[in-house]
């Protein structure tokens, strides 16, 4: 295994593929009708719900006329002829299956992480002795065999962590002629520090673009201005920590990580918004869901060392996403864990209006101390004062104390029936 010295961090060096399936809702739709999208003027969209409805993909043709997914019908050009087509969730189901099991006929499961409907990861770092293959031969050899089987193009990012290959899919593979582009440890200060604006990184939202910008960080080659523990006290463990990782192209996730599943007991919930909720409403539910959930976790007297976050879009657009991050410690206090779940909201959350919010604590232990480090000096005071809203709460009622947020109109806490416990 290869390693790498960065920053002062010893990183292996793997061979990861991020690959994901150009224009998919409008490439299933073309390969269902043997069109080709890259000459066919073809948009998903319901238009039935008049001019205000949104497209859900368009061709790689129409993106070339500068038609974005996710444009208005009444924002699309009428001096182009267009085909309008409804969307089909079965038939996109049915194609990505047929993509998944293209990439098993390559790829051992356990190295494939489905990120969603039409991209994975691929650990292939013991594959390319037993293909014989560089690792670009071995991407041109499953892209091919989803275009022959499937007729859907796909793109494709390779680098040496997960983190530098999805980047390298997302900001370069698109333009390049055979869709592929291959990044390396040195292409770090060369490509990564130059991306700007800094939401184009994956993980980077708005929000934390707008919180780096007012401290005049505007490319990532920026974020180095500062050192990784000026981001930890700004932005806390989690987000500080990724925020400097990320500048420099470090990332030790691994696909089996990423797969795994823990046997042990876990708790979850999750709650059905009664409206489509926006990004910024959104945090105070899973600010109230993680409030709820804390509280059973430490009547439980456990502790935590997963968190997981699911946000389901409205039905319009068949869209959704999960993600989960392992804590350094296993953790038991309700801002600490809030902090990660805020950290995979905003790394992945995309402006669209949201309709369910799951959270869920897995890797569940007894709680027999209490881990403390130099930024947290205080959270055994903070666990003591809970523990007393607890008992307050389970005396006179379970909202008996709540945050001064939950009086806002957007807050369903006190409304507790949306909820569904899992335990």
């Amino acid at each position: 295994m290869i390693l790498f010295i960065r920053k002062g961090v010893c990183m292996k060096e793997k061979v990861i593929l991020s690959i994901d399936l150009k224009s998919f809702f409008a490439s299933c739709e073309c390969a269902y009708r043997g069109l080709d999208p890259f000459t066919t003027p073809l948009i998903v969209a319901d238009t039935s719900r008049g001019k205000g409805a949104m497209s859900l993909a368009v061709t790689p043709y129409l993106r070339n006329f500068g038609i974005k997914s996710r444009s208005r019908l009444y924002e699309i050009p009428n001096n182009i002829k267009i085909m309008y087509v409804p969307p089909r969730m079965k038939l996109y189901e049915n194609y990505s299956n047929k993509v998944i099991d293209i990439y098993k006929e390559f790829i051992s499961e356990e190295d494939i992480h489905i990120y969603s409907i039409d991209e994975v990861f691929i650990d292939a770092t013991e594959y390319l002795k037993f293909y014989n293959k560089t690792d670009i031969e071995l991407a041109k050899m499953i892209m091919k065999t989803i275009k022959d089987k499937t007729g859907i193009t796909s793109t494709c990012g390779i680098g040496p962590n997960i983190f530098l290959a999805k980047v390298a899919m997302d900001t370069e593979a698109k333009h390049n002629k055979d869709f592929i582009s291959k990044w390396t440890y040195d292409d770090i200060e060369k490509k990564l520090w130059n991306i700007s604006p800094l939401s184009e990184i994956w993980g980077f939202g708005k929000k934390t673009e707008k919180k780096l910008n007012d401290l005049k960080i505007f490319k990532v080659k920026d974020i180095n201005n500062y050192k990784r523990e000026f981001y930890i006290k700004r932005f806390g463990n989690v987000l500080g920590n990724d925020i400097w990782c990320k500048a420099n192209g470090i990332d030790f996730t691994t696909i089996k990580e990423l797969n795994q599943r823990s046997k042990n007991k876990s708790i979850s919930m999750s709650q059905i918004l009664y409206r489509d909720y926006n990004v910024e409403e959104a945090l105070l539910i899973i600010k109230e869901m993680n409030d709820m959930l804390n509280s059973k976790l430490r009547k439980m007297n456990k502790t935590t060392s997963n968190i997981f976050l699911g946000i389901d879009y409205s039905k319009d657009f068949y869209k959704k996403f999960h993600d989960s991050i392992s804590l350094k410690v296993d953790e038991d206090d309700k801002n600490t864990i809030y902090e990660a779940l805020e950290y995979l909201y905003n790394k992945n959350v995309e402006d669209l209006p949201i309709r369910k919010v799951s959270i869920a604590y897995s890797n569940l232990k007894k709680k027999t101390h209490t881990q403390l480090s130099l930024f947290d000096s205080f959270k055994e005071e903070n666990n003591e004062f809970e523990n007393i809203i607890d008992e307050i709460n389970k005396k006179y009622g379970q909202t008996s104390i709540l945050r001064a947020s939950s009086l806002l109109k957007n807050s369903t806490i006190k409304n507790r029936k949306n909820f569904k416990d899992i335990i």
